[in-house]
C-alpha cells in the first residue's frame, strides 16, 4: 500500500457490490491519542454491529487467540513507539467464539511534514475467502497465467498464506481499484526489485535447501 495523507477517506468495502475476493474491512489507528476506527466489516467479523463498542487496545486483545496475542501487542507496541505500520497476520476470536484467521496491511498515515501520526489499512478475513472469479475475467487470467502466478508465488512467501488466498488478494486489489488482475500483477512483479534486499542470513539458508532438496524428496 502507499502512505496515505490525511485527507484521504478509509473505504469500508461495502460501497461496491463484489462477488469474489476475501471478505474485508478498513481501520484506523491514531498514535497520539491510541484511538481506533473500525469499518462496519471490522465491527462484524468481530460479532458486533457497528458502533456497538468504542474500540481500543484492551478490546482488540482480548479478542485476539491466546497463543497470538503477545506478538499483536508487541505489533501495537512498536507502532506506537517507531510509528510503524499495524500490519501482520494472526487470529482472534469473535463474540461467539467462532476463531478467524486474518491478514491485516496497513501503511503509515502521515502529517503534511511527512511524520507519522497513525496506520491505516485494511483487515483481511482469509477464513471466509472466495476461490471464485467473474466470469468476465476469465480470458484475461488465462492468457497472463504467467504473471499472476508469479505474484502469486511472491505473496504466499511474504504473508505465508496459500495459494488460492493470494489469489484471492490479487482479486480484491482489482475490484478495490477497478484495475485488472492481469495488469496488478504484472505491476507487483515490475516493482518487486525496488524491495530491500533478502538479508545474507535468508539467500544462505535459501541455498542450503535448494542444494539438499533431493535429499528430502519422497522415493
Amino acid at each position: 500500500m502507499h502512505e496515505r495523507s490525511l485527507s484521504e477517506p478509509v473505504s469500508t468495502g461495502e460501497a461496491k457490490n463484489r462477488s469474489a475476493g476475501p471478505r474485508t474491512g478498513s481501520f484506523r489507528f491514531w498514535f497520539a491519542t491510541r484511538r481506533w476506527e473500525w469499518s462496519p466489516e471490522v465491527y462484524r467479523m468481530h460479532g458486533y454491529t457497528p458502533g456497538e463498542v468504542e474500540p481500543t487496545i484492551d478490546l482488540l486483545l482480548e479478542h485476539k487467540h491466546p497463543d497470538d496475542r503477545d506478538m499483536v501487542a508487541a505489533i501495537i507496541s512498536r507502532s506506537l513507539t517507531e510509528g510503524s505500520p499495524f500490519s501482520g497476520r494472526h487470529r482472534f476470536l469473535d463474540t461467539h467464539g467462532i476463531e478467524h484467521q486474518v491478514l491485516v496491511v496497513g501503511d503509515r498515515i502521515l502529517d503534511d511534514d511527512g511524520h507519522p501520526v497513525g496506520t491505516a489499512g485494511y483487515y483481511i478475513d482469509l477464513s471466509s475467502t472466495i476461490a471464485t472469479v467473474l466470469s468476465e475475467q476469465l480470458p484475461e487470467l488465462f492468457e497472463s497465467r504467467a504473471a499472476i502466478e508469479q505474484a502469486k508465488g511472491v505473496l504466499m512467501r511474504i504473508y505465508r498464506i496459500t495459494a488460492d488466498q493470494a489469489f484471492d488478494l490479487l482479486v480484491w486489489r482489482s475490484q478495490e481499484t477497478n484495475i485488472r488482475v492481469r495488469d496488478l500483477a504484472e505491476q507487483f512483479m515490475a516493482e518487486l526489485p525496488d524491495m530491500p534486499a533478502t538479508s545474507d542470513s535468508t539467500v544462505t539458508r535459501f541455498d542450503h535447501m535448494l542444494l539438499t532438496l533431493h535429499e528430502r524428496v519422497p522415493r
